[in-house]
């Protein structure tokens, strides 16, 4: 067959393959356009899913009359005009190509006025307008696009769409994650001709109300906000927004909402950071809920690497995740709980796959005092907020030696509690209500569970779950007030992990040793490893270093299964000593547990990622009882 210039139209319709995937990528497209042309008011009007109507009218800057035509056109933009504005892209859009493929399959019209003019211009057309010269329309400032029949003329693509329903719900999914880009914006949403949204403008006092509005109140009230910048090459980084606890997962990360610069990303990087930050708390079958905003120098990130912008790419990209992993870790350390209430139980309803929760507040480590935090090395894979876990430079360099020493104070950690006088609580003090936030011990049911009373009602405890955080957080403290100590090898091991992956490794080098792990260059594809640490003594050598060789591939570059190896020991350890079911408990022992919990990080969840312990308050015992009614 001979070689031919395709089509202009057939062009377009290709294109909109890449930018019209569904009704929900034509918003999009729009949405960003009106936010670049200044809009502070967006009204969207839905019909039929999107696959009837789609009208977004605006009050932005305006298209003036002689440029309508233009803004059609293919690779016709505002916002660029040279490399040096593709390298600090600030604006959604950028690459002239939304309109033109939207108008090629779809029944198009676009109206706009600018603020100098006595009334608006407009261009209709099936597929794309024809030559024909713009009509005068009354039309206030701003722009209005409306988009009828979507996939008319194309109808492989029209058959693959789903149901109304499902398309409008990928649609208000969309525009509510637009909503959270934006708080300066009006927003309104109908569907059918129905309200579906409507979200005033917000100042900086409104924000945490209108995410209250877009994810529900039980998203506000387990969230924790934060506001942290670090000096960087390119200028200050900045994240700032609402993390949720632990306690909040979702079965699906539907509420994971991030934005970087403005713009709504998921990006690898970056969603591998965060996951990092909760793995610690959080069972790996679930997914951490967040609304948290990036802000950085925008000659930092190259936005132009997916062809609907929804990915991005960093110019250093390790600072950026140790920056973003920190941030989220450390804040979820430093939370201790105010049961008013956390995971709370409403008795006598249906439990759902998310805990019902109430709204209630937290206090950070500074409210509580001084609470043992790892500090952070400031340079080197140390960089990274996950504590490397050291080993006191006293323990015994020989293989097995720290797991004993391990061993040891595990057993000693179910020994080594508070003495007090087993004696029960004079009427005075029983009469009081406790001040402490998980309350006074009262009695243990089943050998399983501390039954405690606070000011909010009864706290419920898993003893073994809460001991077993305590003692896994103890020995992580320990670990981490020395370097890890490492075990040479009688015969070096040798390892081939490909070529590509024995320069990363060798690259690496040092920052593995911080591990404890000696490696070096063997050959060509193949590295040897002379000494691991202790930890790591029964560890597959082989799987770990592949691994570790892949890290680099998957944007990651922080060894997680070297630091996962260990972590899995230090759980390990914790488990077996924490106290188990059916061990009798007296009642100071049970109080020394609840304020160990209170100083503890992550006292919420289980190193499994399970409750600790639920809240029951006076509200629902009084339900419960029928009392009041």
């Amino acid at each position: 067959m001979s070689i031919r210039i395709l089509p202009d139209q057939l062009i377009n319709q290709i294109a909109a393959g890449e930018v019209v995937e569904r009704p929900a990528a034509v918003i999009k497209e729009l949405i960003e356009n009106s936010l670049d042309a200044g809009a502070r008011r967006v009204e969207i009007d839905i019909e039929q899913g999107g696959l009837g109507l789609m009208r977004i009218r605006d009050d932005g800057c305006g298209i003036p009359r002689d440029q309508l035509a233009l803004a059609l056109q293919r690779h016709a933009t505002s916002k660029i005009g040279s490399l040096d504005d593709l390298e600090r892209v600030a604006s959604f859009g950028f690459r002239g190509e939304a309109l033109p493929s939207i108008a090629a399959v779809s029944r198009f019209s676009l109206s706009s006025r600018t603020a100098g003019d006595s009334h608006g211009w407009t261009l209709a057309g099936a597929g794309l307008p024809d030559d024909a010269p713009p009509k005068a329309i009354a039309h206030p400032p701003g722009t209005t696009i409306e988009v009828r029949d979507l996939f008319y003329n194309t109808p492989a693509r029209r058959k693959f769409m789903r149901a109304e329903s499902t398309e409008f719900r990928h649609i208000d999914q969309l525009v509510r994650r637009l909503a959270l880009s934006r708080f300066d914006l009006q927003l309104t949403l109908k569907h059918n001709g129905r309200r579906a949204l409507e979200l005033d403008a917000a100042d900086a006092s409104a924000q945490a109300a209108r995410v209250a509005r877009v994810l529900g109140d039980e998203f506000l009230a387990n969230a924790v906000a934060l506001d942290e910048s670090r000096p960087f090459v390119d200028g200050d980084l900045r994240l700032w927004g609402w993390a949720a606890l632990p306690s909040f997962a979702r079965a699906q990360p539907d509420f994971q909402y991030l934005y970087v610069n403005g713009r709504m990303v998921r990006d690898k990087l970056l969603g591998h950071a965060l996951r990092r930050a909760y793995a610690d708390a959080l069972h790996s079958t679930r997914y951490p809920a967040f609304v948290l905003y990036l802000e950085l120098d925008p000659a930092g990130v190259d936005v132009n690497v997916h062809p609907a912008k929804s990915e991005v790419r960093f110019r250093r990209s390790s600072q950026v995740h140790d920056f973003l992993l920190g941030c989220v870790h450390q804040l979820l350390r430093r939370v201790r709980p105010e049961p008013a209430l956390h995971h709370r139980v409403p008795l006598g309803a249906p439990q759902d796959d998310t805990p019902r929760q109430t709204p209630f507040a937290y206090r950070t480590t500074a409210q509580y005092g001084a609470a043992s935090e790892v500090r952070e090395s400031a340079a080197g894979v140390a960089s990274t907020a996950w504590p490397l876990y050291a080993a006191s430079s006293r323990f015994d360099r020989s293989p097995g030696a720290l797991t004993a020493e391990i061993d040891r104070r595990a057993d000693a950690a179910v020994l080594q509690r508070p003495q007090f006088d087993d004696h029960a609580r004079d009427d005075s003090t029983a009469t009081q209500l406790p001040t402490e936030a998980l309350g006074r011990a009262l009695a243990q049911l089943h050998g399983v569970f501390i039954l405690a009373e606070n000011a909010q009602g009864l706290v419920l405890v898993d003893a073994h779950a809460a001991h077993e955080r305590v003692i896994y957080e103890r020995f992580k403290q320990e670990v981490a007030r020395g370097a890890i100590p490492s075990q040479s090898l009688l015969v070096p091991h040798t390892v081939r992990v490909g070529e590509e992956g024995a320069d990363h490794l060798d690259a690496q080098a040092e920052p593995l040793a911080q591990l404890g792990l000696t490696i070096d260059r063997a050959g060509p594809d193949s590295v040897r490893v002379r000494a691991v640490p202790p930890l790591l003594a029964k560890t597959d050598l082989d799987a770990l270093l592949l691994s570790l060789a892949r890290d680099e591939a998957d944007g990651a570059g922080h060894f997680d299964e070297a630091l996962d190896a260990q972590h899995r020991v230090l759980a390990d350890m914790a488990c077996r000593a924490a106290i188990k079911a059916n061990r009798r408990m007296t009642l100071p022992e049970m109080d020394a547990l609840l304020r160990d919990m209170e100083r503890t990080d992550l006292a919420g969840q289980c190193n499994h990622g399970r409750p600790t312990w639920v809240q029951i308050g006076k509200a629902e015992l009084d339900r419960l009882f029928l009392r009041g009614r």
